[in-house]
């Protein structure tokens, strides 16, 4: 059995896949938390004011590439930037529709990114990713 996680950020401007997201992390049980920023200035805000409030610091966080206003990658420049204690230890994976190949092997030079996946999260997927990333 997985442990179950503090919190998961999915960070989407679509709102079907992250309705479609977060009731597939709901229905798995994996997670105390489950928080959603429908963009990427949204999720930043959201990791800077982490652990005050009504804002727990996530274990994982789910990425949408192709977002308007600020995309994943500008995101994860501006993610970088970050004091260590906003992102230390968080798994960050791209979750995207993106067909182009070079999305993944971009995702591989950047270390801040744990893995790639195809958008919609599936419960075989989502115990894929937290066995092999918080798994014993």
């Amino acid at each position: 059995m997985n442990p179950k996680l503090n919190c998961i950020l999915l960070i989407d401007d679509d709102e079907p896949t992250n309705f479609l997201n977060k009731m597939t992390l709901e229905q798995s049980g994996c997670a105390s938390y489950i928080r959603i920023a429908q963009g990427g200035q949204e999720a930043l805000n959201y990791l800077e004011d982490c652990g005050q409030g009504d804002s727990p610091r996530p274990d994982l966080i789910f990425l949408d590439i192709n977002m308007p206003a600020m995309d994943g990658w500008e995101f994860l420049e501006k993610y970088k930037l970050l004091p260590d204690g906003h992102k230390a230890d968080i798994v960050l994976i791209m979750l995207t529709t993106s067909l182009n190949p070079d999305d993944e092997v971009r995702t591989k030079t950047i270390p801040e990114v744990s893995g790639f996946e195809n958008k919609p999260l599936s419960q075989e997927r989502l115990r894929m990713l937290l066995d092999r990333y918080f798994g014993e």
